[in-house]
Formats: structure tokens, sequence, C-alpha cells
């Protein structure tokens, strides 16, 4: 069996591949350009990929191709009528990053809300060095006790972040972007009720379309002046030209990115006009804490020796 992984450089250099290199003849790429993944998949029993765009255009020559099994748990970049129709098995990983993406959340959050950057550079800098007092308060910072936390996005992670933010004593209430999840044991209430309350809002929905833009200069306007708004679900669900309208204007105190609507991030990106402080933006990195991405490699390992023993496990198509 040969299994060509596209590229495995998304999951870094520090994640031992040797359960997929046991299943059979291993060729890993570190990335693949959209130009050469026919050639690299030409002759593949198994194709292995992130992000990697997989259509009939470049998997028309692959002949023997029998599954795609993907380093995630999002599927968009799959052409699954495609796959279905020539017989392929399309197979994902779920649930493999939600201790990683709540806990950095909360990271994200704890930077923005007590300034860290801020007082760290004022040590390293050693200006604290020549304080004339033990404490230097510069910037202030808030506890989250009492205050409101709306969920945008009660599935698995949503429902991670929400018990450790019920743990700072924060009042926990949802918006189902579905309309449907009303049974997920806090208050579930209508967007505007969220924007307008919460003190901090966390996304953590999948880009549809209910949620494609759904927080935009409407929505801004809304939240409190002194809201933190942290996104680690999908970049298009965030209008990012009128969030950075919006931090300009302090409609808003910060906002916290994992995802951008472009990713990497664009050097003429409207966030670079905005005052430091206000924002913070991780490079799609949420999902990938050591354990995660060892979970994510040991998984795939399973999916593909359940698909070559005929058995069904974590079948997309």
């Amino acid at each position: 069996m040969k299994i060509v992984i596209l590229d495995a450089q998304t999951l870094g250099d520090d994640i031992d591949l040797s359960s997929i290199q046991a299943l059979g003849e291993v060729e890993i790429y570190p990335l693949t350009a959209p130009e050469e993944v026919e050639e690299r998949i030409q002759d593949a029993d198994v194709v292995i990929v992130n992000k990697v765009l997989l259509n009939e255009t470049n998997l028309k020559a692959a002949s023997k191709l029998k599954l795609i099994a993907l380093f995630a748990t999002g599927f968009n970049n799959i052409n699954l009528d495609y796959a279905k129709v020539r017989g392929i098995g399309v197979v994902n990983v779920a649930g493999y990053s939600t201790k990683s993406v709540a806990q950095h959340t909360f990271a994200m959050l704890f930077n923005l809300l007590e300034q860290l950057s801020f007082y760290d550079h004022y040590v390293k800098s050693k200006a604290y060095a020549t304080s004339e007092t033990f404490v230097y308060i510069a910037r202030p910072f808030y506890e989250l006790t009492d205050k409101t936390w709306g969920i945008i996005g009660m599935g698995d992670i949503g429902k991670a972040v929400a018990r450790l933010a019920e743990a700072f004593g924060t009042k926990v209430i949802y918006y189902s972007t579905s309309g449907k999840n009303h049974e997920a044991g806090y208050p579930c209430v209508d967007l505007e009720t969220l924007l307008k309350t919460s003190d901090v809002i966390s996304i953590h929905a999948p880009l549809n379309e209910y949620t494609e833009n759904l927080i935009g200069k409407e929505a801004l306007e809304k939240m409190k002046e002194t809201a933190i708004l942290i996104n680690v679900g999908r970049g298009k669900i965030i209008d990012e030209s009128a969030l950075a309208q919006a931090l300009m204007a302090n409609q808003i105190r910060g906002v916290a990115l994992d995802v951008l609507e472009k990713e990497p991030i664009e050097a003429n990106h409207p966030l670079y006009d905005v005052d430091p402080a206000k924002w913070l933006v991780t490079p799609h990195i949420a999902w990938a804490s050591v354990e995660a991405r060892r979970t994510l490699v040991h998984e795939v390992a399973l999916n593909i020796e359940a698909f070559t023993s005929g058995k069904v496990r974590n079948r997309l198509v």
C-alpha cells in the first residue's frame, strides 16, 4: 500500500509519524503546491492531507486511490461528491483538539485581559529595575468573576470553554447558530441579547450559511465597549474590516483571533492600523498542542487500518 502525505509540515517537526509509516510505503512531502498535487498522488492508494485541495481536476489521474485521510476535522478542501462517484473513501478525525482549543481560548483572553505582553515588556526592558516602588499599574486589568461569557457555537469545544468559564465565576450564555441546539445546559439566547450583555464573547462555530459574516458592523455596534471578542472558529465568521474600525472607534475593548479570513495574514491587514494593545492574533495554532497532534496522527493511523480491514470508522464518504 502506497501512502502519500502532502502537507506534513502543518503538523510541525516534533511529531512522530511512525504509526503511519508502519502501514505501508510512505512518501512524505512537507508542503505541496496546487500544481504538484496531480503528479504526487497519481499512483497512491492512500492520500493524507490537512489543507491541500483535492478535487476532480487533480484526483482524476489517481486511478489507484482508495482513501483520502484528513489530518483534520474540517473537510471543505475535499470534493466529497467526486470522491463518492469515484468510490474513494474519505475519513476525518473529530474531537482530538477540544482541550487544546479550549485552553488556547483562555490563554489569549488572559493575555488581553491582563495586558501581560505590556507588563512583560516593562520588566524585560529593565524599566522595573529602576522603579521607585514595588508595583507598576499603568494599564488596568479585570476579574472574570461575575462577568457574562457569551458562546457562539455550543458544540464540544464550546461546552469545554463553558465549563472552564464557570470555574472562574462567570455566567455562561450561548447562541445556537443553527437554531436547533437548545439542550446544552446553559441559557440559550438570541444573538442580539448575547452581543449586548456579554463581557467576553468566544466563537466556536463552523463556517456555513448561518455564520459567514455573522459578526459584522451592526453586530459589533451592539457589543459592550468593555467586551473582548475571541474567534477560534473560522475566520470568515467575522468581518475583519468592520472589526478593525470598531476597535479604532473604541466600540469594543479588544479581540483575540486564531483564525482569519485569509491565512496567513496579509501584510496590509486592517488590524495593523489598530493599537497593538487591543488585538492579539495567533497563527492558527489553537488546535495544535503536542498532545492534540499526537492524538491526531494516532487516529489517522487507526482510520487507515480500519478502512483497509473493511471497517467503518470516521467515514465521511
